[in-house]
């Protein structure tokens, strides 16, 4: 009883296998809604200017345009967007990288002027770039 006796295309569920961690998924899922939130921005913001102001009545008052917003989102919300999702993840991860250093750079700075500005001594790392301070024993 089956319809067809031909096999179909072997398809793979994504073309990225490589394993994130759970907080890299979450970035990935992020930039996953927000492309279909891209997508979907006409019907968003039709849906949010009528349910503006309204309770339980936009339920029903809203109707057509709620559904209009949740058939384009499911339209788009597709295993090809996940995958363009995650090679964007992919592609931005030096940058995110090259962030992350700068701003553990300024906050070392930062913490170093404190502890100047203070009169505190240098964190060990400190003394070892600049060697031991004058008077200390």
């Amino acid at each position: 009883m089956m319809a067809s006796s031909e096999p179909g295309p072997a398809t793979l569920p994504s073309r990225n296998p490589i394993p994130l961690s759970t907080s890299q998924e979450a970035q990935v899922r992020e930039i996953y809604y927000k492309r279909v939130r891209a997508y979907c921005a006409d019907e968003i913001r039709e849906f949010a200017s009528c349910a503006l102001n309204r309770t339980f009545s936009a339920t029903w008052l809203c109707r057509q345009q709620r559904l209009a917003m949740n058939n384009c989102m499911i339209s788009h919300a597709s295993q090809q967007e996940q995958d363009a999702a995650r090679e964007e993840w992919f592609a931005t991860r030096d940058e995110r990288k090259r962030e992350r250093e700068a701003k553990e750079k300024r906050r070392k700075e930062q913490e170093k002027f404190h502890r100047a500005w203070w009169g505190m001594p240098p964190l060990p790392e400190d003394e070892e770039k600049t060697g031991p301070q004058e008077g200390k024993r």
